[in-house]
């Protein structure tokens, strides 16, 4: 391994490791250096809760970071194909791009609780959702330091639309929408619904746990005096 790729080693296990000692170990890996490469380790900048958050999956559940991946280059190719007129299921491939975001939203949350932290949920989703639809993937992935947010239709810069009339949307339409729109709230509402159900069972059966001991203790004491 060349001291370059060492270096790059270090880095990534800078930013993959807790949130509270980065500065910390960031300071004992400059030490190490000389002259420009302690000054560019030096301007590491550490990362905010819900990029570290976003960092985690890329390097503790890379299954889930890379669908996440795959699911955005779909979705920009098939927008891509849809602006040039091309017949293409732009609508099946969102629907696969959003399971996918809510996974790698649910797995960063997961892995900060681990560490005791809390990211914001609509920031990690925003983040995920740039991140996946980004023309140009990062460098060096796992090394995100803030959040960020998803790009406009400039996003698709040199793609050259075709022209056509947009169809008035019919009255079926415009049904459809807002069915779709309720089946999400109701999916959202039902899966608070169902975390609140596994959180209060799980609390009824700590408390029993606890009552048992104490009644088990009691029967002790008892026996031990009789």
């Amino acid at each position: 391994m060349s001291a370059r790729d060492n270096d790059d080693q270090r880095i990534d296990d800078l930013y993959r490791g807790p949130l509270g000692e980065f500065t910390a170990a960031r300071n004992a890996l400059v030490k190490t250096q000389r002259g420009a490469d302690a000054s560019r380790l030096r301007k590491l900048a550490k990362p905010t809760v819900v990029a570290w958050a976003v960092n985690q999956v890329y390097w503790n559940a890379r299954k889930v970071f890379e669908q996440l991946m795959k699911s955005g280059e779909r979705v920009r190719k098939a927008q891509i194909a849809a602006l040039e007129g091309k017949s293409t299921d732009v609508r099946a491939a969102g629907e696969a791009h959003r399971r996918a975001i809510a996974d790698a939203v649910k797995e960063a949350e997961r892995l900060a609780a681990a560490a005791g932290s809390k990211p914001a949920p609509d920031a990690l989703m925003r983040t995920f959702e740039a991140l996946s639809l980004a023309a140009q993937p990062p460098d060096a992935p796992g090394r995100l330091t803030k959040e960020l947010r998803p790009a406009g239709f400039e996003a698709l810069t040199g793609v050259t639309p075709v022209a056509r009339s947009a169809p008035e949307p019919t009255a079926k339409d415009r049904r459809r929408e807002r069915e779709e729109a309720a089946a999400a709230k109701r999916l959202a509402a039902e899966e608070k619904q169902r975390e609140a159900a596994i959180k209060k069972a799980e609390a009824a059966v700590e408390r029993a746990k606890k009552k048992m001991l104490a009644a088990q203790e009691a029967l002790k004491r008892t026996r031990g005096q009789g």
